[in-house]
């Protein structure tokens, strides 16, 4: 077969076929792609504030304020900063990588350990994520609706679902435009009640720290921390979403490193210190409330605001900017849940059926989900839902981060340079795949006290170590052999420019015939020609997929 060695012109565009209407509906956003150069017009700074603006959600009230009120403040706080050291550490590399080589998380965890079909997995456990907290945060809306405008629980969750609709459909265009807009006056409805209750009654300091949680002793203790903690880590998955921003970063250059550097450690894993502030910030408003609305109001967003506005301002107007800080937190971040999930659902579908249905559909598919979660009243159960969730976020994240940080830069046995594209990568990489269903498995036997009452706290860290542990060694078992298929893709041009960025080289794609740049493609196998990423996923036949250059199946 012959190597591609010169870009060749621009397509004269679509015309309406399916394929064509696929083709403009992925060229969007680009989604399930290579995010290239000629569509990241965004400065480092506006990427990172669309990113942090996807974090806006009033979870992060509710779990501080469910540790908090169960184990008692200094266990919440200490489990609160363990998770949020564990997050910033694991996520740094993620956001690296998606920022550096725009790609989202699936596409690198598929170069980093599982292979091209191996993904699926975590795919299937972001997408999870994504349901699980839009039906959180609609819960929290619910809530809001009900106390503002005496709307039952059940219409407030069919409102927080149905309006997320219309904003989503048009992905990073419009939802940058969003959370910039929305941002400064969120931070200040946030911020404010804390300022205020601080300054006016130092005592609320005082209770806050000292309260003791239901156990009545006020000690901090192992178990406690690690139970606590293990609810916190079940965010650790959030860095999926910041990457689904941080893939639109401008290439890093000379001239714009620094704040190139700074969006993506602040958007990257710096989420975790503002999330980590509001978890702290529900546990001191849910004490302060705990006397008045008692322990099962107060670990609702909506009565913690509620009861923190009262005590700032005339009577009329609590209910009123409780509801709407509710309300904006709860689009912020449910825009981005409902995007990012679909993307998580059409991309496993797309390589598994070979067929993309449209994003739409899964959007649809994603709310359905959380609608139901809802409607099952999963408020009332929420630190069990994410106790056990975290042990398979926790798996994943740290088996991916490891790869990254060990495998690739310590032991050189991954690949530096991300892969995804289907014909490069075999079907399923043990590396990964392994370290990750023991982890997992052996984490939720603990947590169901498959190994005694005295384990279970520790199934977040033991997801966490067996992860960290399995990866390097699987890595050394298999001497690296399956994360390549193959490592030339036909075409001459390199894959990065001068500088480290992926080219921005463009090539026509022979299937779609879309211009496309240069890491989103292969050579074909059958024509001298390219093929872009998408239609190699949707070739049923596996006509254009380059052959093995080994021994091996894809």
């Amino acid at each position: 077969m012959s190597s591609i060695t010169e870009p060749r012109p621009a397509a004269t565009g679509p015309t309406d076929s399916p394929t064509d209407r696929r083709t403009r509906e992925t060229l969007e956003d680009y989604t399930l792609r290579f995010a290239p150069r000629s569509y990241r017009r965004w400065t480092p700074m506006v990427v990172a504030t669309t990113a942090l603006g996807g974090i806006a959600y009033m979870a992060d009230f509710s779990i501080g304020a469910g540790i908090g009120l169960a184990h008692g403040t200094g266990n919440a706080l200490v489990a609160i900063a363990v998770a949020a050291v564990v997050i910033f550490v694991t996520g740094f590399p993620l956001a690296y990588y998606g920022a550096r080589y725009n790609i989202d998380l699936d596409l690198i965890t598929r170069g980093s350990g599982f292979g091209y079909y191996g993904s699926v997995l975590t795919s299937v456990i972001f997408a999870s994520f994504t349901f699980i907290f839009f039906a959180l945060e609609g819960s929290i809306m619910a809530q809001g609706l009900r106390l503002g405008l005496g709307l039952p629980l059940w219409l407030g969750y069919a409102v927080s679902t149905l309006m997320v609709i219309p904003l989503v459909i048009y992905g990073m265009k419009a939802l940058s435009k969003l959370q910039v807009w929305t941002t400064p006056f969120w931070l200040v409805l946030m911020a404010a009640p804390l300022v205020y209750l601080t300054a006016s009654d130092p005592g609320t300091v005082d209770r806050f720290l000292a309260h003791p949680g239901t156990d009545g002793t006020g000690g901090v203790n192992t178990a406690s921390v690690l139970l606590g903690a293990g609810v916190c880590l079940s965010l650790i998955a959030q860095i999926g979403e910041q990457i689904d921003y941080l893939r639109f970063m401008p290439p890093k250059t000379e001239a714009n490193k620094r704040s190139w550097w700074a969006a993506v450690v602040i958007a990257g894993p710096g989420w975790v210190v503002l999330g980590a502030l509001k978890q702290a910030i529900g546990v001191f408003l849910a004490v302060y409330i705990l006397a008045e609305a008692g322990p099962v109001a107060a670990i609702e967003p909506i009565q913690q605001f509620r009861g923190a506005f009262d005590a700032m301002m005339p009577s009329w107007m609590v209910v009123p900017l409780a509801v709407a800080l509710v309300v904006i937190s709860q689009i912020k971040i449910n825009v981005t849940n409902a995007y990012s999930g679909s993307l998580a659902w059409t991309n496993s579908f797309t390589r598994v059926a070979r067929h993309y249905p449209g994003r739409m559909v899964f959007v649809l598919v994603n709310l359905g989900f959380a609608l139901a979660l809802m409607e099952a009243d999963m408020f009332s159960f929420l630190n069990s839902i994410l106790g056990f969730y975290s042990n398979c976020a926790i798996a994943w994240v740290v088996t991916v981060a490891t790869d990254i940080g060990v495998n690739k830069y310590v032991l050189e046995l991954s690949p530096r340079t991300p892969e995804f594209r289907r014909g490069m990568l075999y079907a399923v990489n043990p590396v990964g795949v392994v370290a990750f269903v023991v982890a997992s498995g052996l984490s939720i036997a603990l947590y169901f006290h498959a190994l005694g009452d005295t384990l279970q706290p520790y199934s977040p860290m033991a997801a966490a170590v067996i992860a960290f542990v399995l990866t390097p060694l699987m890595a050394v078992v298999t001497k690296g052999r399956y994360y390549l298929r193959r490592t030339d893709d036909g075409i001459d041009e390199p894959l990065l420019d001068t500088e480290g960025n992926p080219s921005a080289t463009t090539y026509d794609c022979h299937v779609c015939r879309q211009a496309y740049e240069r890491p989103d493609l292969t050579a074909c196998a059958t024509h001298e020609a390219v093929v872009c990423s998408l239609c190699l996923s949707t070739d049923g036949a596996g006509e254009h997929v380059l052959p093995a250059a080994q021994s091996a199946s894809a």
